[in-house]
Parts: C-alpha cells; structure tokens; sequence
C-alpha cells in the first residue's frame, strides 16, 4: 500500500497511526550528536568568566601552544634529540643532478632559429637561448624524439643516452661528452665573470668518473678514438 503526503490520519493503518512521519520538517540528527560549545569570557556568573577556564598564569595558559609544544618537548630543557650526538654517513649532499634536455626540443630550437646547427652546440649555446635554464653540474641529452631528428649538428654535453648517441650520429651529427667542474663550468657559461688573462684551467675528472669519459661508447672526450676525431677542432679543448 503506498502511504501519501496528503492522506489524514483516518486512511493510515492502526499501526502507523502513533508514529510521526518523515518530512522536511522533522529531520534532524540524534540527540547528542552535536555538542554546543561553551562561551568563554562571559562574566563570572557563567563559571568560564576572566580567565576562562585556564587558571592564572603559566604556560598552559598563555595563548597559541596551549602547552603543547610537540613531540620532543621535554619543558624546556635540551631534548633527547639534540643531547645526543649524531652518527652515519650519507651521499645524499654529494648528488650530481644533470638537467635533462630531448632531442625533439634541440630540433625545435633549431628549426625556430634561436640555436644554429651549423656551428658546434655547446653547454654555453643551450644556456644563451634558454633551452636548458640554469645549469648547475652539467647537461645530459636524451633520446626523445630521436625518430624524427635528422639534422646534422655537433654537440658538447655532460653525458647522453645510447638512443640520443645514435640518433645524432644516425644524422651526420658528432656527439662528445666532456666533463666540466663547477668552476670550469662557470667559466665556460659565463666568461665575463673571469679575467680573460686568468681563465681557470680545465680540469680532469675524478677516478671514479674517469672510467666514464674514457669510454668511447659513451663517447667520452679522453678516449682515444675521440681525441684523434677532435684534435683539429678549434672549438674544442682538452
């Protein structure tokens, strides 16, 4: 049987009758269920008057912490993290982090004319037109959009991918990968900060790196093979 808005109370079954019926107007959560909260500060008569319930002085009554200082408070004495000593090691400071610049983005700087391939591409070319923004360890070149890169240019960067190596030299291009310090790379980025008569000598990679720049697969500028190819550049210096 369907149950109206509209029947009387007389059409309703026996049952039913006692029983209020849901409208929009009795709607409303169970007793209980939402708590007023108390007004503070309104005159001694409500018993949270003057100092609202805090008490007189102190820090738990002073207003913003409460008291409550976080973990590792000890009230005010030198915490337990901080009287002990700390211990271990990390090479998390010592991170070497390249900027990340694809091939699909050379290819547009260069169609746009903001890069000439036709003179060798250095680190100091891609940070004149904003290409890689501001360089702090070095550049690597990756492989996106090495299906449709086909111009022939010379580039200098700090490491490259085995798909970036191939797409360049698929095109005609030459890939070197150098190594630069901070103050060798400063110098190269920006040589109106040094004296021209005192340039900073380059200087050679650390041990552990060297295994990298001698490698002729990675196309690394100590190899043997590469320093044959780049002997007669003028562009470039060991």
């Amino acid at each position: 049987m369907m149950f109206g808005i509209g029947m009387g109370v007389h059409m309703l079954p026996r049952g039913v009758r006692g029983m209020a019926m849901l409208a929009l107007n009795n709607i409303r959560d169970n007793p209980g269920s939402k708590r007023v909260s108390k007004r503070v500060g309104r005159g001694v008569g409500s018993g949270k008057g003057k100092t609202c319930g805090r008490g007189h002085k102190g820090q738990k009554s002073r207003a913003g912490n409460h008291g409550l200082k976080g973990k590792g408070f000890e009230g005010g004495q030198t915490p337990i993290h901080k009287r002990v000593p700390k211990w271990g090691f990390s090479n998390a400071k010592f991170k070497i982090e390249f900027n990340s610049v694809n091939l699909s983005r050379i290819h547009q700087w260069i169609i746009a004319g903001r890069i000439d391939a036709s003179k060798p591409i250095t680190m100091k070319e891609l940070f004149d037109s904003n290409l890689s923004g501001k360089i702090k360890h070095g550049v690597k070149l990756l492989g996106v959009g090495a299906e449709k890169f086909d111009i022939p240019i010379t580039i200098e960067v700090s490491r490259a991918s085995k798909s970036a190596i191939e797409a360049v030299e698929k095109a005609g291009g030459t890939i070197v990968c150098s190594y630069y310090n901070r103050v060798g790379l400063r110098a190269l980025l920006r040589p109106d900060k040094f004296d021209p008569e005192r340039m900073p000598l380059r200087a050679r990679p650390k041990p552990k790196k060297m295994r990298f720049y001698n490698d002729n697969e990675l196309r690394g500028y100590l190899s043997p093979e590469m320093q044959l190819k780049l002997k007669d550049e003028p562009w470039f210096k060991f």
